[in-house]
């Protein structure tokens, strides 16, 4: 099974003989499902070229800072925001130096420091170098900042000698970039989400719906999932696919998504409405197709079950998130939406032309009953994890508290 789905990984190679190692790596990890940018130093295409690593991702490869093409939309910084992990395979003493004293002077130092997401470093150079005491301090420096260590091995090598410096071997730095992207902070949870739109029928081939593509709610679901929860998506109708390992539960109208989420209540311990249920549905709906008319057509219309408001009012109340997706006071409205249907956080996201539906991106803020934290703007899978980790860090809390 593919473990790597969906993830973003920027690899980044600096100068060194192990250099080659990196393609074993990216066919690894693509092999594995994730998406791989390249970024190269300079010093590094001189051991492998730009070419190969272009034809093993499938993706043209990054190694100038001041490239006009990319620059005029601010290159650096889209990739550093697409980015889930940075991993630098190989980190030469010369590359751990220049992250350890905050250096931009190329594109993947640069992408380092303006990218929020963790750096893993893989050390590959001669014995000496490595246990010198400057790097050893630089490495010290960088452990301190969070960055996350692979190695290096003991063994031989390329100059002749033996001791710890050779590169960890791709298999093992792919196992443990899996590793990152798993925990068991919801091991033996049921996690139930809805996801997508609603579809309210008018006639047999009209129905009143909105822009929903579903994508933040299923990435939501494969957070959950990482997080070794037992997931249930409940969906409007999408053209994605949904995760693996997810019990899919596919609906059309609001309706239906409550029967089903009414069923799987009482044994759910988070419930996670993503779905973007329709607020009314027509009174009457025909049978036949409504034929054009030179008058207007009125159609009447009642409100939708407020799934919501249905679910913190069960006898079993699971922990409960929504989400607010809003065109104008985006704060307040999701403040007087946590109140009013008594949710125990929710997520709000301005909606609008580049951002929030049929977009990778999106921007979230949580809000709880004394707490705040603003996610940003990153791709919703990235949201969609720290999302989760929020999410379960407040179950817990609630939960033992």
């Amino acid at each position: 099974m593919n473990t790597l789905i969906n993830k973003r990984i920027l690899l980044g190679i600096s100068g060194g003989i192990a250099a080659y190692k990196s393609c074993y790596l990216v066919r690894d990890l693509i092999e594995q499902g994730a998406e791989v940018e390249v970024v190269m130093s300079r010093g590094s295409t001189k051991f492998v070229t730009p070419l190969t690593f272009q034809a093993l991702s499938g993706r043209p490869v990054h190694s100038r800072l001041l490239d006009h093409d990319a620059e005029s939309g601010m290159g650096h910084i889209s990739l550093a925001r697409w980015a889930d992990l940075i991993v630098i395979a190989p980190a030469t003493a010369h590359m751990i130096a220049k992250l350890a004293h905050g250096m931009a002077d190329d594109l993947l130092t640069t992408l380092c420091l303006a990218s929020d997401s963790t750096v893993m470093v893989v050390p590959a150079m001669n014995r000496q170098m490595w246990e010198n005491p400057a790097t050893q301090e630089n490495v010290d420096r960088l452990k301190g900042f969070g960055m996350v260590f692979i190695g290096p091995d003991v063994g031989e090598q390329a100059c002749g000698e033996t001791g710890a410096g050779r590169m960890v071997e791709p298999a093992e730095i792919r196992q443990l970039i899996n590793d990152h992207f798993s925990s068991s902070i919801l091991t033996g949870r049921h996690v139930l989400i809805t996801a997508g739109p609603t579809r309210e029928p008018i006639d047999p081939v009209r129905y009143i719906s909105n822009h929903s593509s579903g994508r933040m709610g299923y990435a939501v679901a494969q957070a959950a999932i990482e997080a070794d929860a037992k997931v249930t998506l409940i969906s409007g109708p999408v053209s994605i696919k949904p995760p693996d390992r997810a019990h899919y539960v596919p609906v059309a109208t609001a309706a239906e998504m409550q029967i089903e989420v009414s069923k799987l209540i009482e044994t759910t311990d988070i419930f996670i409405s993503a779905a973007a249920v329709a607020d009314y549905r027509c009174i009457d709906v025909s049978d036949q197709k409504i034929k054009k008319s030179n008058e207007n057509i009125e159609l009447q219309l009642e409100k939708n079950p407020d799934i919501i408001a249905s679910v913190t009012a069960s006898v079993h109340k699971p922990f409960t998130v929504g989400f607010a997706a809003e065109t104008n006071d985006v704060s307040e409205n999701a403040k007087i939406k946590l109140r009013s249907k008594a949710m125990d956080m929710i997520a709000a996201n301005p909606v609008g032309p580049g951002i929030g539906f049929e977009s990778d991106l999106n921007t979230l803020d949580i809000y709880w009953e004394d707490g705040h934290i603003d996610l940003g703007t990153a791709t919703k899978h990235k949201l969609a994890r720290n999302l989760i980790k929020l999410i379960a860090n407040r179950y817990h809390e609630k939960n033992t508290g």
